[in-house]
C-alpha cells in the first residue's frame, strides 16, 4: 500500500464534513465543515482544500439504503450523482465507502469531545467515515484508491 494523505467527505444537503488522514494512513482527523453553496463553489473548496492539504485519494461516505424498494430514489442516489459530477472537477481517484452508523457514533463522538448540543458534526462524521475506511484497507478488507 502506497503513502499519502487521503480526504474524508461526509455528503450532506445543507453541509459538507471533510477530515484528512495523515500521510502514512494510520488516523484520520477532523478537518471542516463545508456550508452548501452552488455545486461549483462547493467543489471549488474541497478540491483547493485536497490541495492543500496534499490530498492524493477521496473517500466518500455513502448511505446504505437497504430498506429502499428498488423503484425508489434514496440519499445513496443523490450522493452517487453528486460524486459523478464531482468527478468531472478533480483528477483525484475517488472511492465510495459505506457510512452505515456513522451519524450515532458522531453524535457519541461529539458528546465526548464536549461539543455544543446544536453544533455541527459533518467532519466528525467525516473523519469516521475515513477511519473506518483506513482500519479497513489496513486489514486487507477494503480495496485500494484507484491508482496505487
Amino acid at each position: 500500500m502506497t503513502g499519502g494523505k487521503l480526504l474524508g467527505i461526509d455528503h450532506g444537503l445543507v453541509r459538507i464534513g471533510l477530515a484528512v488522514s495523515d500521510a502514512s494512513r494510520l488516523v484520520a482527523r477532523e478537518l471542516t465543515i463545508i456550508e452548501r453553496g452552488t455545486r461549483q463553489e462547493d467543489f471549488e473548496r474541497i478540491n483547493r482544500l485536497a490541495e492543500q492539504e496534499n490530498v492524493v485519494g477521496v473517500v466518500v461516505g455513502i448511505p446504505s439504503d437497504l430498506d429502499a424498494t428498488p423503484d425508489e430514489h434514496t440519499q445513496a442516489d443523490t450522493v452517487r450523482r453528486w460524486v459523478e459530477r464531482y468527478r468531472a472537477t478533480t483528477q483525484l481517484p475517488i472511492i465510495l465507502w459505506d457510512e452505515h452508523l456513522t451519524s450515532e457514533d458522531a453524535k457519541a463522538l461529539a458528546r465526548q469531545q464536549k461539543r455544543r448540543f446544536r453544533q455541527p458534526i459533518d467532519d466528525l462524521a467525516a473523519r469516521l467515515i475515513l477511519q473506518s475506511y483506513l482500519d479497513a484497507l489496513r486489514d486487507g478488507m477494503a480495496p485500494a484508491i484507484d491508482g496505487e
